[in-house]
């Protein structure tokens, strides 16, 4: 072979060496970097007495239906009772009265606690408020279906000499406290409680003072309002100046006071 061949040989294969090569490192996927995971952020707990389970108005606080949980330190509030302020709660709290329901895991709170030593209506009763129990039936309430805490339209009804009863709305969205003596539906009750007896009312003192009037002069019924409008505002209600009294045919207003 002639020394031009060879060096042209020689040429020839180092460049198919080289394409070889070049083809290789193209070919090859690097392998992934590892990515170094984020750190998570520790977040500050702290022990908070929760309702173990629904408590419900009037309910007593027992060692089953409370216990201690893990509570971020944001979310905090005041009136939590902590467990590294108050390790004894879950005796001390024993016995105490719900005054308002508690849902399962929501935190406790003392004010939404009573004594049970203390008169338990009163201790629901929000300022300036007062419980007054009228004379009821089922078919006054609704056919039993009304419950306490439920709100109600309040209605007079008076029998008119030689004609119908007249009807007439004295109250509305008044809150029912107590169908008889009791102050919350029973959780194994799945039906209405049948009111029997009396359906106690959260009223004004003016107000009050209508509905024991309204009861000297005829009867009371109370007519339930949905619960969708349980929290909706209604238009202020004037001071009550009396009651529609109707004799011998003829209708005249009657004061509390002329009623003394």
């Amino acid at each position: 072979m002639r020394p031009i061949q060879l060096v042209i040989l020689l040429v020839a294969l180092g460049a198919a060496g080289g394409a070889g090569l070049l083809a290789m490192k193209i070919g090859t996927t690097p392998p992934p970097q590892p990515v170094a995971a984020a750190p998570v952020p520790s977040i500050e707990t702290e022990q908070v007495l929760v309702a173990a389970k629904d408590i419900g108005i009037g309910a007593s606080i027992l060692p089953d239906t409370v216990g201690w949980k893990d509570w971020p330190k944001s979310g905090m509030s005041n009136g939590y009772i902590l467990r590294s302020a108050q390790p004894d709660a879950v005796t001390d709290l024993k016995g105490m009265l719900a005054r308002g329901p508690i849902m399962s895991g929501e935190p406790v709170r003392l004010a939404k606690l009573v004594r049970s030593d203390r008169g338990f209506l009163s201790a629901v009763l929000p300022q300036g408020m007062r419980a007054v129990a009228v004379r009821v039936n089922a078919a006054s309430t609704a056919g039993g279906f009304i419950l306490p805490e439920d709100r109600v339209d309040i209605m007079l009804v008076q029998d008119k000499e030689g004609s119908t009863a007249v009807a007439e709305t004295i109250l509305t969205n008044v809150r029912i406290l107590a169908i008889d003596q009791n102050f919350e539906q029973s959780g194994e009750q799945k039906g209405a409680m049948v009111a029997q007896n009396t359906a106690t009312l959260e009223l004004t003192p003016e107000q009050a003072e209508m509905i024991v009037q309204a009861q000297q002069v005829g009867s009371i019924s109370l007519s339930l309002r949905p619960l969708v409008e349980a929290n909706t505002p209604t238009e202020k209600q004037a001071r009550p100046t009396g009651i529609a009294v109707v004799k011998y045919g003829v209708v005249s207003r009657v004061t509390a006071q002329q009623a003394k």
